[in-house]
């Protein structure tokens, strides 16, 4: 930048209180901080649908951005409410076979499978373990299966139990979601004429922030919804219930590394032990080739389709992967975001030093 500001002593008085004021203001929102981000990212997904609404009622900005936040509501409340009881009544179902499959000697059935025999034999004999035995496996089962089912209860329990404070979340979601709808350009603004950078610096680091957290939500909770919906779908093919099981396999997505295997290797090798070979073929081709390429094409087209501030599929990972561990599920988002940003503000760092970085490469 070429215009030159002397920063006085006063300056640093005023930039260390607006530092220690930015600080208290954040202390003030940080019980509400996921729902003020959720609903800045919510509303750049919205933006277009609520452009076309402020396009059919132009002078009533407030209409318009009410509206915007009615249809959220339908699209997200009124499906989750659905899907949450089939998938608890599509889990108690199925602790219950289980618990029906132990008691009635199914689970002997695949212990006396060869490669479960001999599988055992080889625990028993080499690794460092006590003795394994086929019956206190099955209690095992049998006491997973009951608890199984009355933990599913007991989630579903706290979970509406918990409705208040989720109400609470996603109002206040709502509510910040439609100021920022309403004000969206007074808002960049404000934005634009805050930040000390050049009118193209600043197009670089909104354009990214706005375009990582789009490709964040694409990238992961889209890759989930796939991955669920179509390993659901295999494994109801397969004879599993293909609600609850495709949204086990949606929530493992989220595991690096292991991902949805951690689902459908199970259920294969359950498939193949009681004899029903082919459907344990059909569910690895399946899981293999659709689930599998889902998460390796559809994750990194989405999450670098919008360039990503140069961000490798490596730097993408250890994002995701280090947003999971620090911030939990929604650090699939602040994860790439924190990453991009960094990204840009390096990017600015070398225009900004350019010469100089030149003349310490020369030397």
């Amino acid at each position: 930048m070429s215009d030159k500001v002397k920063i006085t002593s006063s300056h640093w008085v005023l930039i260390a209180a607006l530092l220690a004021a930015g600080f208290a203001c954040f202390l003030l929102v940080e019980p509400y901080i996921n729902s003020i981000v959720m609903a800045f990212i919510i509303s750049l997904l919205m933006f277009p649908i609520h452009q076309w609404i402020e396009q059919k009622l132009p002078n009533h900005n407030n209409i318009a951005s009410l509206l915007s936040c009615v249809v959220l509501t339908f699209i997200i409340v009124v499906p989750l409410l659905f899907v949450f009881a089939a998938i608890i009544q599509q889990g108690s179902a199925f602790s219950q076979n289980v618990y029906q499959w132990v008691t009635h000697g199914g689970i002997q059935t695949i212990f006396e499978h060869p490669w479960v025999v001999k599988g055992l034999s080889l625990i028993n004999t080499y690794l460092p373990f006590d003795t394994i035995e086929p019956q206190e496996i099955a209690q095992k089962v049998a006491q997973f299966a009951t608890s199984f089912g009355s933990n599913l209860v007991g989630i579903s329990a706290k979970i509406l139990g918990d409705a208040t404070n989720f109400l609470m979340d996603f109002f206040l979601m709502l509510f910040v979601l439609f100021f920022l709808l309403r004000d969206h350009d007074k808002i960049i603004s404000a934005i634009r004429h805050i930040l000390p950078l050049s009118r193209s610096q600043e197009d670089k680091l909104l354009d990214e922030v706005e375009q990582v957290s789009k490709s964040a939500v694409m990238g992961s909770f889209l890759t989930a919804i796939a991955q669920g919906l179509a390993g659901g779908i295999g494994m109801w093919l397969a004879g599993f219930p293909g609600l609850f099981w495709g949204t086990m396999m949606g929530f493992a997505s989220f595991i690096p590394v292991v991902g949805t295997a951690l689902i459908w290797i199970p259920a294969a090798i359950y498939l193949y032990l009681t004899g029903d070979s082919t459907w344990a073929i059909f569910l690895t081709i399946w899981c293999v080739a659709v689930v599998g390429s889902i998460d390796n094409l559809l994750r990194p087209l989405l999450m670098q389709g919008s360039g990503s501030a140069g961000m490798s599929t490596l730097m993408i990972f250890f994002s995701l992967l280090g947003g999971l561990h620090l911030f939990g599920l929604i650090g699939l988002i602040y994860g790439p975001l924190i990453f991009a940003i960094t990204m840009v503000l390096f990017n600015i760092y070398e225009e900004e030093f350019q010469d100089f970085l030149n003349r310490q490469d020369s030397n």
